[in-house]
């Protein structure tokens, strides 16, 4: 599967999802359509509930729409591998980071690059051209993440988005453990990703210093788009 060279990143069009229970029905998304770009900083928001996550876990190709479709380019999320095409073109940054414990920082950004395949020294390479770029310098490359501060930890999760070559980027409340100047910094650090990579980044948010850095912004309410 080639990958993604379109203007129009992701497309969802009429999407429905519905949670079901033994006890109760809940639609989280109703009738939602919008068209993200590539090259774009954008920030969803609305309050608990109003189907944020939902809206991004479809995007990231964690489950399906119950009707309506989320497509890359082409490529429609019922008809692919989601995990192959998850691994090869999209990052997703949560706020608890992910990032392996017992790794150090150079480690967590080379091992998705070798378990696709990439040569040692390519990775290596790549790894700590992506860690330096994001502002994380080699003194810091052999520390593990219990060694860094939030806003480095965070640091190491974009480089590892980055590395991956990844045309969409999703990140799930990003700055939620952060202090305002630290947050501010990883949201412009995403704002420049999107400009300089030609990157499709997406971030779910309540913080409003966020939304406002955003080149568009996406409310959400009971589970439609409002304006």
């Amino acid at each position: 599967m080639s990958a993604l060279a379109q203007k129009n990143a992701v497309t969802l069009k009429n999407v429905d999802y519905t949670y079901k229970s033994k006890y109760q029905t809940v639609n989280a998304l109703a009738g939602v359509n919008y068209e993200f770009l590539s090259g774009k900083f954008y920030a969803i928001v609305g309050r608990s509930g109003s189907g944020k996550t939902t809206m991004l876990s479809l995007m990231a190709g964690l489950d399906i729409p119950t009707s309506g479709s989320v497509s890359f380019g082409d490529w429609d999320t019922q008809n692919m591998n989601r995990d192959k095409f998850r691994l090869e073109h999209i990052s997703v940054i949560y706020q608890s980071l992910n990032l392996f414990p017992l790794l150090t920082a150079f480690e967590n950004v080379l091992f998705p690059l070798e378990y696709k395949g990439m040569s040692k020294r390519k990775a290596k390479r790549i790894a700590s051209e992506k860690l330096e770029s994001v502002g994380i310098d080699k003194t810091k490359h052999k520390r593990l993440p219990s060694m860094l501060s939030g806003g480095e930890q965070q640091r190491v999760a974009i480089a590892r988005a980055l590395a991956a070559k990844s045309e969409v980027i999703l990140a799930d409340e990003p700055t939620g453990n952060l202090d305002s100047e630290n947050s501010l910094n990883i949201i412009q650090l995403l704002k420049d990703l999107a400009i300089s990579e030609k990157v499709c980044v997406i971030v779910v948010t309540h913080d409003p210093a966020v939304a406002d850095r955003a080149d568009e912004v996406i409310k959400l309410s009971d589970g439609k788009i409002v304006d």
